[in-house]
């Protein structure tokens, strides 16, 4: 049988693993110092986080879906309760926020619908067309207007103007 290696060129790998040469008796200190801080500040906080996720997974709140008790308006303000001033305000701007994004609900549906029927898309999507009209109408008729430093004191303003106006066509 012929050989095509040379024995000497690729000796065979030895039979045991060998063991490794410590230089020192003394332990590593990166190991020590890897070990100190797992044991004194990560093991810890771990162990802490993880209690207090168990008790919040209990009492879970998402936040998407957090609710604010209503507030008084500025009508129902007494006079110098800047609390209530300031709380009625903040709900305003709550009120206003869930306005523009129910508009840009409405809106994002009539435009799918609209690129879904194509050349049809009048007959199809009257639903979608009338219920994007009538939230732009509402959204216009209360926000309208107001310019860019709105408020909730200007939007009551308003809202007595286009009262008065009316009562005083109709009289």
């Amino acid at each position: 049988m012929p050989t095509d290696f040379d024995k000497g060129a690729y000796p065979e790998p030895p039979r045991q693993t060998p063991a490794v040469d410590k230089q020192t008796a003394l332990p590593n200190p990166a190991v020590i110092l890897s070990k100190l801080f797992y044991y004194s500040v990560d093991l810890p906080v771990t162990t802490f986080r993880d209690a207090v996720d168990s008790i919040r997974a209990k009492n879970k709140s998402v936040y998407y879906h957090q609710k604010f008790r209503r507030v008084p308006d500025l009508t129902e303000c007494q006079q110098g309760d800047y609390l209530c001033y300031y709380e009625a305000e903040m709900q305003w701007r709550r009120d206003y926020k869930v306005d523009q994004e129910i508009v840009k609900v409405v809106q994002e549906r009539m435009r799918a619908c609209h690129q879904r029927e194509g050349a049809s898309y009048q007959q199809n999507c009257a639903k979608e067309i009338e219920q994007f009209n009538e939230a732009t109408k509402n959204f216009q008729s209360r926000y309208g207007d107001l310019g860019a430093y709105a408020s909730g004191r200007k939007c009551l303003m308003k809202q007595k103007e286009r009262m008065m106006a009316a009562q005083a066509s109709s009289a």
